[in-house]
């Protein structure tokens, strides 16, 4: 009986005898593959013994349409602080709901590119309509909300639908024999949300569509998080999967560069429009420039440098990979909305002073802190108080957010 890999990693046809109960296979590529047999001669998903793959480039050409994505967010967020202000909570509320749905696509793209392998047809479709919708929903942003709801609604589900989908035709409905019902459940709650979505882009009231998303987006992410649970059909366990955690680590480190990146465009663009380097703007400058450095050590020393490493050895790594994508949800929040303070404050550094722009200045970066806290548990299964309450300061102590940390015995402080 000869079967081909389909999982991450694979790249050679292996043939061996269907009475063999456990099979080992070493690919080209040097990953330890553990294939297990049923009585019916039907091979389960492999799973990864050790993987050391990297985001393909089709995956990096996908981040270049968030980096788009990040800076529509970005000034969609300044016009929000900069207009009537008795509507600012609608207008920052309706932004979170588009930048969510945008991270969602991402993650899940993320996900897949890490269970299955990139280099196979169906695979590659799938993240070029990721690419093509992203870039859609990007366009559609700064009037995602009102006239180019429609728009931005119909590309989310297309990508939402169409990658079940073309997953579905590929593998002729059953891709996982573990668990055949993974993908019609997707499906089934894809078509749910679908409904809202799309009825939320029709109705001519804010507040109604608002609701409907809103709703929409809270049924996308639990049912992710639950598993795609349907009756009859069971749900998704992500206990005892697995899963090529390099890849999914090294891609949420490539996002979170990219909002870094966006808010040093951001920065750039502030500070190089008129009136020009006046000390005023100059200080602000500098104070941007010092917290996006901070932001990136704080997240790299050392949590997200050895998050690799804590994925590939966790003991249930598919669900450490799920948690962290909410905890990076949470720092990239909190780094958009501080790229919005830092052009606040230098296009006005002695201006009038508006209260609520404080929410930006100062709430970015403890948003951003409160993610990286959760993220450090998440890794070290503790906090570290070093450095929670003492942010700009501690850019003057390189050692003081690594010391007096203890390490699991999965992850070793480095010699």
């Amino acid at each position: 009986m000869s079967s081909l890999l389909t999982g991450r990693g694979a790249a050679a046809r292996n043939t061996f005898d269907a009475s063999s109960l456990n099979v080992q296979i070493t690919d080209t590529k040097g990953a330890q593959w553990s294939l297990r047999m049923s009585d019916s001669g039907t091979v389960r998903p492999p799973r990864i013994e050790s993987n050391a793959q990297r985001a393909t480039f089709l995956e990096l050409f996908l981040d270049l349409v968030f980096v788009f994505a990040l800076t529509r967010v970005t000034q969609r967020l300044v016009t929000d602080f900069t207009t009537e202000q008795q509507t600012l909570f609608i207008q920052a509320s309706q932004t979170l709901l588009l930048f969510l749905a945008l991270w969602l696509i991402w993650m899940t793209n993320a996900y897949l590119t890490s269970r299955l392998d990139p280099e196979t047809s169906v695979v590659v479709f799938v993240v070029v309509l990721t690419i093509a919708g992203s870039m859609v929903m990007a366009v559609a942003l700064p009037l995602g909300f009102s006239e180019r709801a429609p728009v931005f609604a119909g590309a989310y589900v297309t990508v939402q639908i169409g990658r079940v989908l073309a997953l579905l035709v590929a593998s002729r409905g059953t891709p996982d024999p573990e668990n055949p019902a993974a993908l019609p459940r997707v499906l089934i709650w894809s078509g749910f949300t679908t409904v809202l979505w799309l009825a939320g882009s029709v109705v001519d009231e804010l507040p109604a569509r608002g609701v409907l998303w809103g709703i929409a987006l809270v049924v996308d992410y639990a049912s992710l998080t639950l598993g795609w649970p349907v009756p009859r059909l069971g749900r998704s366990r992500f206990i005892g999967r697995s899963i090529a955690g390099e890849h999914l680590a090294e891609r949420y480190q490539q996002f979170l560069l990219i909002a870094l990146g966006e808010s040093i465009l951001t920065i750039g663009i502030a500070f190089s429009a008129e009136p020009g380097f006046t000390w005023e703007r100059t200080v602000g400058f500098a104070l941007a420039m010092t917290t996006t450095v901070q932001f990136w050590r704080l997240y790299f020393f050392r949590a997200g440098h050895v998050l690799p490493l804590a994925i590939t050895s966790a003991r249930e790594p598919v669900l450490l990979g799920v948690a962290a994508s909410f905890t990076h949800l949470t720092m990239i929040a909190g780094i958009l909305l501080s790229g919005v303070g830092y052009e606040l404050y230098i296009d006005h550094p002695l201006g009038h002073a508006v209260p609520v722009w404080l929410f930006a200045i100062l709430g970015g970066p403890w948003l951003f802190l409160a993610g990286r806290a959760g993220f450090e548990f998440q890794v070290f299964s503790r906090f570290s108080r070093s450095w929670i309450g003492v942010f700009l300061p501690s850019v003057f102590s390189p050692r003081r957010c690594c010391s007096g940390r203890r390490w699991p015995p999965a992850v070793q402080p480095p010699r």
